[in-house]
């Protein structure tokens, strides 16, 4: 290894330290900040809460024995409606970039599935599959399915028409084509898409909670702005982004894996 090149490494360590140190002394302010308005009751804290009431909330669910039933219940959800919309999208994707003509037909279908509103289609969902967490997983799902075809299906189309062609002329079949080329070549968009699913699975897994749910994160919001209760919806909603968080961060460390062995 060159000198340069430890100099390069030191360089990029040290940029990163100062990015993480200068992230968590921003959330470290917000959160004092938070505290002391509070505190001070210039806000009053029935309407924005604080930190430590939040952390006493949260306490006293997990005293109750109500924490982790709540976490574990959404938390299966999103990723049960997360996976499925996933593979169910990118193997819907592989079917219309395999067949022109079913994409052609499909393709104003999926724009205005795209457009529509998933939240309305709440009460027909919960007459089709029940009101429990069918159709919770369902929501998330919808929600999560058609942004995923668009996009893996627009990452397909997009690999190098030259390619495909001297593979072509090769006798590659349809298949080598895809398994060897438009498949490897995509798995920095099939990425981008679990990330972007990440932040749609939760959403959809809490609208669906809303509805019908009688456990969960978004019961606890639900419940707790019924009441009146805004502490316990703070709190609820600082669950819902630290589980969020995880879940992405276990996205971001596939990616990694992702890119070491290809």
């Amino acid at each position: 290894m060159t000198e340069e090149h430890k100099k390069y490494i030191k360089k990029r360590k040290v940029r990163k330290c100062v990015i993480v140190g200068l992230q968590a002394g921003i959330l470290l302010l917000f959160i004092g900040a938070w505290e002391l308005v509070a505190y001070l009751k210039i806000v009053d804290p029935f309407i924005i809460s604080s930190p430590s009431r939040i952390v006493k909330i949260i306490g006293e669910l997990y005293r109750g024995s109500n924490l982790f039933p709540h976490i574990f219940a959404t938390l299966y959800e999103t990723v049960l409606g997360f996976l499925l919309s996933t593979v169910m999208g990118t193997v819907i994707a592989i079917i219309l970039w395999w067949s022109p003509v079913i994409k052609d037909v499909a393709e104003p279908y999926l724009i205005t599935l795209n457009a529509l509103p998933k939240i309305a289609l709440g009460p027909i969902i919960i007459i089709w599959v029940g009101a429990g967490k069918a159709s919770i997983v369902t929501m998330a799902v919808l929600i999560c399915i058609v942004i995923t075809i668009i996009s893996v299906l627009t990452g397909f189309l997009s690999v190098d028409k030259e390619k495909i062609m001297l593979l072509k002329s090769m006798k590659a079949t349809k298949m080598q084509i895809f398994a060897k080329l438009v498949f490897p070549a995509n798995l920095p968009t099939i990425i981008s898409v679990l990330k972007i699913n990440v932040g749609l699975s939760w959403v959809g897994t809490i609208m669906g909670e809303y509805l019908v749910s009688r456990e969960g994160i978004g019961y606890l919001i639900v419940y707790g702005s019924q009441v009146f209760q805004l502490d316990l919806v703070m709190a609820s909603t600082v669950i819902l982004c630290l589980l969020a968080a995880l879940m992405y961060g276990g996205v971001a460390l596939l990616e990694k894996f992702i890119a070491k062995k290809f």
